[in-house]
């Protein structure tokens, strides 16, 4: 299997053009805004609160997948958990069995740090995902909906506080 590691700040031209690669895949491809940049002070800037794991590919300095986190709460049992933003790994090294690799290094990364729960999202037509997840032994959230205040709202809301 290719390198799984913690992602460099030389990676970050790689993980930007996954992240693109994904919103292409998701039916978004005008909707990435981020930047080498931002990126660049999101992963590995002073206080960093996104990280994010890579799998390296057959070619020098080509990734072949992401992970992309940051750490949540919970309230009721205490302790931090892993909130998955991105999984990602390019069509030509699937089934290789590095998407699983990088979900189960998260995975083990709660068991070792203690946390309660590693958490994501997927869209509802992604059937590939949703049975890939389930073969895992994840289970869908169905009682739960997302909110999301973003764009216009929120600054009108967060201007008015």
């Amino acid at each position: 299997m290719s390198s799984l590691r913690p992602a460099t700040p030389s990676d970050i031209a790689e993980i930007l053009r996954l992240i693109v690669e994904l919103a292409v895949y998701e039916k978004e491809p005008d909707a990435v805004v981020a930047t080498e940049e931002s990126l660049q002070r999101a992963l590995f800037g002073e206080n960093p609160m996104v990280f994010a794991h890579v799998v390296d590919g057959d070619r020098p300095g080509e990734l072949a997948g992401i992970s992309i986190w940051y750490l949540t709460f919970s309230t009721w049992e205490g302790v931090h958990g892993i909130h998955l933003e991105d999984l990602y790994v390019s069509p030509e090294y699937r089934s290789r069995g590095l998407g699983k690799a990088l979900l189960l290094n998260l995975a083990a990364l709660c068991v070792e740090r203690g946390y309660a729960r590693l958490e994501w999202d997927v869209l509802d037509w992604n059937e590939p995902a949703i049975g890939f997840y389930r073969a895992l032994g994840a289970v869908g959230m169905d009682e739960w909906t997302r909110f999301r205040l973003d764009g216009e709202a929120l600054a009108r809301r967060g201007a008015a506080a």
